[in-house]
């Protein structure tokens, strides 16, 4: 755990073993909230690491998830159950897959395969009743006057919200600003990665929703992959730098008509440099090629392509993505 100020911290879930990969954040205070539960193989350490904040089973008023994809809120059935008092927040379009989410576990398992054993866990259901659906605008109450306000951004997932703190100006920004790995060094910045996944990545959605964040005029940004970035402007504009690198990219390997073998070794070569962080050292890029792989973004870029352009690449389907 780490101490960010402002009753924030940020939780470590250890997906997969992996440090520095998915992070949930306590808020504490009158009404203690959860962002993000990890996957359910981690729902233990998110548990104990809320015991060790002093957050026992009837404490915890809220878990809120950005969206439902599985490094994000599989865990919601398993903290539910531990946390009997807490309110489950999520956009409508995922609160019924939290409430039954055998249609969302078949999908993931025709993705990922045996991962989703090694890795995921099963998402539990959760009671329709503890299931609060938010839409364009929603608010969650901290106590004390603070809330967390939720806006859907799209683009990334449909059912993508972001959240802002009304106290500290933090944006909890899900995925839809991508993913920040951060250096071990203090001096030099991260790096900034798409994340474009199937079946819903959509570029003007992305774009939207970044611009969005723009307006909220966060003070800081907490990354779910990975963790706080001061230097707001500078990352939003570089988030979307690299997504629509990353289009016109999979664009030009469809004009190529290239293979997806092919258009992964095309990204990689192209956009190697930008990524200096990653490039270092081969334990960051093995643990974020398996949370978010060059084949699965680039087949999300592809299906969205398919449908813009008119016409069909077969470059993959989100099966053979996994």
């Amino acid at each position: 755990m780490t101490n960010l100020g402002s009753d924030v911290h940020e939780i470590d879930t250890l997906m997969s073993g992996h440090t520095g990969i998915t992070a949930g954040y306590a808020i504490l205070g009158e009404h203690p909230a959860l962002i993000e539960t990890g996957t359910g193989k981690s729902a233990p350490v998110v548990r104990d690491a809320l015991a060790a904040l002093g957050v026992g089973p009837g404490d915890l008023r809220t878990i809120v998830v950005t969206h439902i994809h599985l490094d994000h809120a599989g865990g919601v059935g398993d903290l539910a159950a531990m946390f009997p008092n807490a309110e489950i927040v999520v956009h409508a379009s995922g609160a019924r897959h939290l409430v039954d989410p055998s249609r969302l576990m078949a999908s993931a398992r025709r993705v990922f395969g045996s991962l989703m054993d090694d890795v995921f866990g099963p998402l539990l259901p959760t009671e329709a009743h503890r299931v609060r659906a938010v839409e364009e605008i929603g608010a969650i109450d901290l106590g004390g006057g603070r809330r967390l306000e939720t806006h859907h951004t799209p683009g990334h997932a449909r059912h993508h919200v972001g959240l802002i703190d009304s106290l500290t100006g933090d944006l909890y920004v899900g995925d839809a600003a991508g993913l920040y790995i951060p250096s071990d060094d203090p001096d030099q910045p991260g790096d900034v990665r798409p994340g474009t996944p199937p079946p819903d990545f959509d570029l003007e959605l992305a774009l939207n929703s970044l611009e969005k964040f723009r307006t909220l005029r966060p003070t800081r940004l907490l990354f779910s992959h990975y963790g706080p970035v001061r230097d707001v402007a500078d990352t939003l504009d570089r988030a979307e730098e690299e997504v629509r690198l990353w289009v016109e990219l999979v664009r030009d390997a469809r004009t190529s008509r290239l293979d997806l073998d092919h258009a992964i070794e095309m990204v990689r070569e192209k956009t190697a440099a930008r990524y200096p962080v990653e490039q270092a050292n081969a334990e960051t890029q093995t643990k974020f090629e398996e949370l978010s792989s060059y084949a699965s973004n680039i087949v999300g870029i592809n299906m969205y392509l398919n449908k813009q352009d008119g016409w069909e690449h077969p470059m993959a389907d989100a099966a053979s993505a996994g």
